[in-house]
């Protein structure tokens, strides 16, 4: 009997070690790498089929391993299967095994097991519902990490089915006390209403107690799932329903004379009798009133649309008021009468502590102004600017100036206003509303005298703070310093010693930048050929900065200084400036008529639009170009004709921008709708050659001055966003078939420009070919030039030349496009 037993024992020991020897062998030899291993292969692969060989080689291990049931390394091989499936590559068959491990009891296997769930199933695949009863045991659980798993799981992948089956489960776990399961369960039950409305009511109890828990996960998910349940249900809440309505009635009513007849006397009754003490209340109101706004509605319900939007200018809360006023900024263009009715609450939004309704308040205040209440706003703004942030006074004087441009009643007022927009606003002011206030004066000889006082008496007590300021006085000081001292100004004669003490206390001032010395500079230099009993004053003001360390100062007081020295001449080229040409900030600015209206203002606009021969300026006064006083009848249509469109007056699409093309880009495009509206920065030089040419006196030869006096006269072919075109003919036809046109460019903005192109198109009777530019850059300010040469060939005589130029380039990382048609070529025999 021992010997039986004792044999059975060694029997039963031989095999578990024979079974334990094999397992060891096994898990020897098949060791599969890591999943950090396997990233590192696929990282390292250069190509894309180096890549594709490694997955397919590692998928064929993980299929042969996945075959033993009883390998330790499933874990492992479904982390790298997941990772292939990330990759793209297909991992079906782990599907079965990721079920397998979620009804393993480990933790680990689970964990990978439901990670894998969520990745390789859906809602699609009938597979997902096998889940169904291992996700019912492990809610269920006592570890409250594999409930979490559970409902990780479930919240991802549940379909209609799983859904109905576990949400009793779910219900359970939001009512539970532990704040881990409570959040994880109140997302799955979001989930689960989102899939099946229907079972809303299951979770209608418990939604109480989810907005009223302290922790900020659960509170957070009771506030979405009530979010999702107010919108599923179609009987909690039926404001939201009232809110979809007016969005679909304004879609249905837009465009739809009939259809907004109908809904009039609904709309009406809406904004009549919706309670406003709730802010559920003003929402619907408001949108209510953007449904008014975009149907076809009458205009006694627009009224009531605005009125609405003013009682919200009145409420005390910021969100609403900031509403009001953007939406009355857009209302504008539709009812501007009903908005005017606002416009004291309007101004009164001006001084509001905050700064979001404050600019809304300013852009609303520049839309409304027009002939009839430019000065009573023009009153508000200013005193808005007085304490406006630095933020708001660079566009708001440039709005300013845009608005006294196109309203005021006289020039005077203009100025007049200008000025104490400038002392206002200070440093902040934009280049362009200097050199518009300098082309305002320049162009006005009734201003010159009072603006010239005006501005000195501005800058007498001025503490060099406002360098625009400080810029248009001495420029104006420079050129109309006589009126200056000749004028009776109310506070007193203006002496000699009076201006130049000014200008002893600017120029060497470090208080005064370099631009605003420059001004000086040569506003010092005409006054020594206006003044007399302070030249040498001026001469030692300029003889000081003679070792400036600013090359362009130094240069200029050397130069000045010993043309000062020189009495023939200092007279002739320090004379007064030509009158530089109006360029307006506005593009929808006309010359001041003091007894003009606004009326008489719009109306040559509305006659064009019916015209059948479509004038080049009617075309252009929406891309904000000047309105020529005399406009040829034929040459829209000649250029419509050229580009094979008809001339029927319709506004053409915008031009989008481009990097510049070929010629069938620009002969397929309307230039009309894509110029740029921003006007130049800067006055337009007014003298192209060198004066100091003239003078032998100066080193030049006399011999020039011949070549000067015979220089071709050119023409302003583009003028806009800074930037100017002058166009020359360097050779005229001559009973040969070519010409020989020169395009040269400056760039007068602050900022450099690159990729400068041209593109052009001529009158079908001739042919352009455009030759290499000498460059593609401009530099800021005028710097240096481009120069464009263009050879026109007559190819018929049946027409005369016209040309349209587009000139496409690169600012702060921007294209931008400019066009411009030319119809006189000065010195060209046609």
């Amino acid at each position: 009997m021992k010997k039986a037993l004792g044999k059975k024992t060694v029997e039963e020991l031989k095999s578990r070690f024979g079974k334990s020897f094999g397992k060891v062998m096994k898990i020897t030899l098949k060791k599969p790498i890591k999943l950090r291993d396997l990233v590192e292969q696929v990282r390292d692969a250069r190509t894309a089929a180096e890549e594709r060989a490694i997955v397919d080689r590692e998928s064929a291990n993980i299929r042969d391993s996945l075959r033993d049931d009883d390998s330790p390394w499933k874990c492992r091989n479904i982390a790298k299967l997941l990772y292939i499936h990330m990759l793209g590559f297909p991992a079906h068959f782990g599907q079965i095994e990721c079920m397998k491990l979620v009804a393993q009891p480990k933790f680990t296997g689970k964990r990978i097991g439901y990670l894998g769930a969520m990745l390789l199933l859906d809602e699609r695949s009938e597979v997902h519902l096998l889940l169904t009863n291992s996700l019912k045991n492990d809610l269920n659980a006592s570890t409250q990490f594999v409930t979490g798993l559970a409902l990780c799981t479930l919240g991802s992948i549940c379909s209609v089915e799983m859904c109905r089956d576990l949400a009793g489960e779910i219900e359970r776990l939001v009512k539970c006390n532990n704040t881990y399961l409570k959040k994880k369960a109140t997302l799955c039950a979001f989930r689960i209403v989102r899939k099946v409305p229907e079972l809303i009511d299951m979770f209608i109890s418990c939604t109480r107690s989810l907005l009223e828990e302290k922790n900020h996960g659960v509170l957070m998910g009771g506030i979405t799932l009530v979010s999702e349940m107010c919108e599923r249900s179609p009987d909690v809440l039926n404001h939201f329903k009232k809110v979809k309505i007016l969005r679909l009635l304004r879609i249905l009513g837009r465009n739809d004379t009939r259809a907004s007849e109908e809904m009039n006397d609904i709309l009406a009754q809406v904004a009549t009798n919706m309670e406003t003490t709730k802010n559920v209340g003003n929402a619907i109101l408001y949108e209510t009133v953007l449904t008014i706004m975009a149907i076809k509605s009458e205009g006694g319900l627009r009224v009531l649309a605005v009125n609405v939007l003013g009682r919200f200018l009145l409420n005390p809360d910021e969100n609403i008021r900031y509403v009001a006023l953007n939406t009355l900024l857009k209302t504008v263009s539709i009812d501007n009468s009903a908005v005017q009715l606002h416009r004291t609450t309007i101004a009164e939004c001006l001084k509001d502590p905050d700064i979001s309704i404050r600019r809304r308040a300013m852009e609303l205040s520049f839309a409304l102004i027009n002939k009839a209440n430019i000065a009573d706003m023009t009153k508000e703004i200013l005193t808005f600017l007085e304490t406006a942030d630095p933020e708001f006074k660079s566009e708001c004087s440039s709005k300013m100036y845009v608005a006294t441009e196109r309203y005021s009643p006289n020039y005077r007022w203009h100025l007049d206003t200008m000025i104490t927009v400038l002392q206002l606003a200070g440093n902040y002011v934009p280049d362009e509303v200097v050199s518009g206030m300098i082309q305002l004066i320049s162009s006005h000889t009734e201003l010159q005298s009072c603006a010239a006082v005006k501005l000195f008496r501005a800058i007498q007590n001025d503490n060099l703070n406002a360098q625009p300021l400080q810029q248009v006085a001495f420029w104006t000081i420079g050129e109309f310093g006589d009126y200056l001292i000749q004028s009776d100004d109310e506070s007193g004669n203006v002496s000699e010693d009076e201006v130049v003490t000014v200008f002893e206390r600017a120029l060497p001032s470090s208080l005064t930048t370099v631009i605003t010395k420059a001004y000086v500079m040569m506003a010092l230099a005409k006054l020594a050929t206006r003044f007399g009993s302070t030249i040498d004053r001026i001469r030692a003001l300029v003889h000081q900065h003679q070792g400036h360390l600013n090359l362009e100062l130094q240069q200029r007081a050397i130069e000045f200084t010993n043309l000062l020295r020189k009495d023939d001449l200092k007279h002739g080229l320090l004379e007064r400036m030509p009158v530089i040409l109006h360029n307006s900030l506005n593009a929808a600015a006309t010359p001041i008529d003091e007894s003009s209206s606004v009326e008489s203002v719009e109306a040559p606009e509305k006659t064009a639009a019916g015209e059948n021969d479509v004038v080049v300026a009617d075309l252009l006064r929406g891309v904000g170009e000047s309105v020529p006083a005399a406009p040829v009848k034929s040459f829209a249509n000649d250029l419509l004709d050229i580009f094979g469109s008809g001339g029927n007056g319709q506004p053409a699409p915008m031009l989008a921008p481009s990097n510049g093309g070929g010629i069938a880009d620009l002969l397929n495009s309307d230039f009309f709708g894509g110029a740029n509206n921003t006007p130049a920065s800067k006055p337009a030089p007014a003298v192209l050659f060198d004066p100091f040419a003239m003078f032998p006196g100066l080193g030049r030869a006399s011999s020039d001055s011949s070549n000067v006096a015979s220089e071709p006269k050119g023409v302003m072919a583009i003028n806009a966003n800074g930037i100017e075109v002058q166009l020359y003919v360097n050779s005229d036809f001559d009973g040969g078939e070519a010409c020989t046109l020169r395009l040269v460019t400056s760039n007068n903005n602050p900022i450099k420009i690159e990729q400068f192109r041209f593109q052009a198109a001529v009158t079908k009777a001739f042919q352009i070919e455009l030759l290499p530019p000498s460059g593609e850059t401009l530099n800021a300010n005028g710097d240096n030039t481009l120069t464009q040469l263009a050879k026109v060939r007559r190819i018929a005589n049946d027409q005369q030349l016209k040309m349209r130029l587009k000139a496409s380039y690169v600012m702060n990382s921007s294209t931008h496009n400019i066009q411009g048609d030319i119809t006189s070529f000065p010195g060209l025999s046609q």
